[in-house]
């Protein structure tokens, strides 16, 4: 049962992380507040293309006057991928190791928790057997 809904989560911030639709394309209401930025893969993307694009340079096909323009890493970012542009790609690796150990956290306290509920629980269901002394029932 676990691993279905962990699989079912995972599919939902793959669908809101932005990578099969860039993030001002994504419906409002729940894909972009809150799913996207939850989302541990937003931070591996976006981190991901910061350190394969950031400080390049491409020439660009379509001259302006006849004079070739050159693009730069932080313009596709920006303009193509919709990356935020903002903060570094360190940022997005601290921002994951954070989500790592937070959930590392979370998933510790619910089975501590489960662990001292589930005798309560079990204790306050089950039904006392009939006592009996020396063969009699009282």
């Amino acid at each position: 049962m676990g691993i279905i809904a962990g699989a079912g989560i995972q599919g939902l911030m793959i669908l809101g992380g932005g990578f099969f639709r860039l993030p001002n394309d994504l419906p409002k209401p729940f894909w972009k507040y809150p799913l996207y930025y939850i989302a541990f893969h937003k931070y591996a993307y976006q981190g991901m293309f910061k350190n394969e694009f950031d400080g390049l340079k491409f020439q660009s096909n379509q001259a302006a006057g006849g004079i070739p323009r050159i693009i730069n890493g932080e313009e596709i970012l920006r303009d193509v991928w919709q990356v935020e542009m903002g903060y570094s790609k360190w940022v997005d690796v601290v921002i994951l190791l954070g989500m790592a150990i937070f959930y590392r956290f979370l998933f510790l306290i619910i089975i501590k928790t489960s662990e001292t509920i589930k005798p309560v629980i079990i204790a306050a269901t089950e039904v006392p057997p009939n006592e009996t002394i020396h063969g009699e029932a009282l």
